[in-house]
């Protein structure tokens, strides 16, 4: 016969693997108190009205952190989960966020001038009212996203995805656009001029009233003659082969 187990020294063990095996189930809390660095986790974490300009947070986890109000200008953010953070009034002036996931982020009046997003995904995010002039977004994906009344003017949008945005009185003034798609996106009133539009798919867009006089059409993709009747053109905006300038433009004043 075996050694006889002793009761008390069984039911030790059997506490001691349930006890490791809770602990491996749960997931690691996330450092909230943690400096700013590289792949810090801060998942969650309230950092609201913080100064961390010029902060390396490469490659962090901010999913679903408070970053209301918070200084991030210059900071490096390449890569970073802000999936779903809160990024209202947030400065983040000439920061690094290439390719960095912002899906369903927040951002209203979120100061992203000048700041580098190229090949970053912002579907479904939401930043009305919020400023990415001169900011470099080639590539970056912003479909659904509710853009309206921003101001990318100036932006580098080349080959970006914004199907299905709300765009409406967003201004795009001197942005480039090369290739950006538009299909099923809201462009109402939106200033789109002195744009460059070549390859530019306005497949199904809405365009009532968007500005687009002295802007150069002729090689932009989907356009019908529906649409270019309900937007504002002048006599210098050329059009794709086959469309007729409205009557109605210029439009008037009040519109």
């Amino acid at each position: 016969m075996g050694a006889r187990r002793h009761p008390i020294l069984l039911c030790v063990r059997v506490a001691i693997g349930f006890a490791a095996v809770s602990l491996a189930a749960e997931p690691a809390l996330a450092g909230c108190s943690d400096s700013a660095r590289p792949r810090v986790d801060w998942s969650r974490c309230h950092k609201g009205n913080l100064m961390l300009g010029e902060s390396d947070l490469a490659q962090a986890n901010l999913m679903r952190a408070t970053l209301i109000a918070t200084d991030l200008s210059r900071s490096i953010l390449s890569g970073a989960n802000l999936t779903e953070t809160e990024l209202t009034f947030a400065k983040l002036e000439r920061a690094n966020l290439s390719g960095a996931q912002l899906v369903k982020a927040v951002g209203w009046r979120t100061n992203l001038r000048a700041a580098d997003l190229s090949r970053a995904n912002l579907h479904m995010a939401q930043f009305s009212r919020a400023s990415f002039a001169q900011a470099k977004l080639a590539g970056a994906d912003l479909s659904k996203a509710e853009l309206n009344r921003s101001d990318l003017s100036g932006a580098d949008l080349t080959g970006a995805d914004l199907s299905k945005a709300e765009l409406a009185r967003t201004i795009f003034a001197g942005a480039r656009l090369a290739g950006a798609k538009f299909t099923n996106a809201n462009l109402a009133r939106a200033r789109l001029t002195g744009t460059a539009l070549d390859e530019a798919d306005f497949t199904a867009a809405y365009l009532y009233l968007a500005d687009v006089a002295g802007v150069d059409l002729a090689r932009a993709v989907g356009l019908t003659q529906a649409q270019l009747d309900q937007a504002c053109g002048s006599p210098e905006t050329r059009l794709p082969p086959g469309l007729a300038r409205p009557k109605s433009w210029p439009c008037g004043d009040d519109e």
